[in-house]
């Protein structure tokens, strides 16, 4: 089976798409030898590099963010170019605007099926942006059309795979028919709680931060919509030489952590680590996992860093809520700063890490990515076959 994936959701510096995309194509170099995988995405110019089995295209697209590194692919013809001549056998789609209406219509002339994989609930950053500047009739109206637009758009697919079933209810409340389940997982080869020995210890010297000291951990975009503020004020509201934090990752808020670290000699930061070997240190050498998000499809930071032994806290109520494995009793019940500061006190409270090996084995146990890809290759198969 030849499988491309086709999005712009793909930054050199990061992303969960980018994660999902590497650890499929690592695992069908271990389990499907014989497969190929085709990947089309935006770059700093066309070109085509090939990686064993798998062929990965680039289309020259201007930037968007300088920090995250995401570019928009305008050139569709280029898409098509690249799936006339490679004529996959299945076509994944990984984002909602126009390279999702190309990889359609390209797999329609082409003979070749499409699904679509909502990585990101793309409408709650248009209606809170609405919300702040024009009030409750207005995100009425924008919920309406953006109800619309996702029922249009992912009805077409053969089907659209949502990372967690509480995404999927609500996508089918919204009128879209054929979703099917597809969690994501962790590399548990990669991601685990058995430290080497003096591991934590140099971790933590490496950033002069004692090991009495509570280390909260941050990973991921610096983006409006990770809600990272409201970390950054959360820690300020700790207001306790007891605790450090260390962010890991770049984007535009950047500058509020950089104007936190003026402030605050407890506070560090790390460019985006592509190093998963690394990585996994990082989350080892951690008292506490802080995610601030609310609206995570998934939450795939979170899982990885229960793998590696380090507990997580952060706000109820997300679609994250059920990949984690510790009691959210202590967890802050909105979203606020004030809410997130007392979870992490209460949090810090307990036998953090007894909590953390318990949630790694529960993640060892479900969310391997041997066990995400198979489910995943018998929809492809499902879908190929229709």
């Amino acid at each position: 089976m030849k499988v491309c994936d086709l999005t712009q959701f793909y930054s050199p510096v990061g992303g969960g798409v980018k994660r999902y995309v590497s650890e499929k194509v690592a695992w069908m170099r271990r389990a499907r030898p014989d497969d190929r995988h085709v990947l089309v995405i935006p770059g700093a110019e066309t070109a085509c590099r090939e990686h064993g089995q798998s062929r990965v295209y680039t289309i020259k697209s201007p930037l968007v963010s300088r920090t995250a590194r995401y570019r928009m692919l305008l050139n569709l013809t280029a898409v098509e170019d690249v799936l006339e001549k490679e004529r996959p056998d299945i076509i994944e789609s990984g984002d909602p605007y126009q390279v999702a209406w190309k990889a359609l219509a390209s797999g329609r002339s082409l003979g070749i099926p499409v699904v679509g994989f909502y990585h990101s609930h793309f409408p709650e950053a248009y209606l809170r942006t609405v919300n702040k500047f024009f009030g409750h009739i207005a995100v009425d109206i924008a919920r309406d059309i953006a109800r619309r637009y996702v029922r249009e758009l992912y009805n077409r697919f053969a089907a659209t795979i949502v990372p967690s079933p509480a995404l999927a209810e609500l996508l089918a409340g919204w009128g879209v028919r054929n979703t099917r389940l597809g969690e994501l997982g962790v590399d548990t080869t990669l991601f685990h709680a058995r430290p080497a020995p003096d591991e934590r210890r140099q971790m933590r010297e490496a950033f002069d931060i004692a090991d009495d000291k509570i280390l909260l951990l941050y990973v991921g975009r610096l983006a409006p919509e990770k809600n990272v503020t409201t970390l950054f004020e959360a820690f300020e509201k700790l207001d306790n030489p007891r605790f450090a934090l260390l962010v890991v990752g770049d984007g535009t808020e950047r500058r509020h952590l950089s104007r936190l670290r003026e402030r605050n000699a407890g506070v560090h930061w790390l460019p985006y680590q592509g190093d998963g070997q690394q990585l996994a240190r990082i989350y080892r050498a951690a008292d506490l996992f802080v995610h601030p998000g609310v609206q995570e499809t998934f939450g795939l930071v979170a899982l990885e860093s229960q793998a590696s032994g380090t507990p997580v806290v952060g706000i109820r109520g997300s679609y994250m809520d059920r990949i984690i494995f510790t009691d959210q009793k202590h967890w802050a019940a909105e979203n606020s700063a004030p809410a997130l500061a007392e979870a992490i006190r209460a949090m810090a409270q307990r036998d953090l890490a007894t909590e953390g090996k318990d949630a790694a084995a529960r993640v060892h146990q479900f969310y391997g990515w041997d066990r995400v890809f198979e489910r995943l290759f018998c929809l492809y198969s499902e879908v190929a076959r229709r």
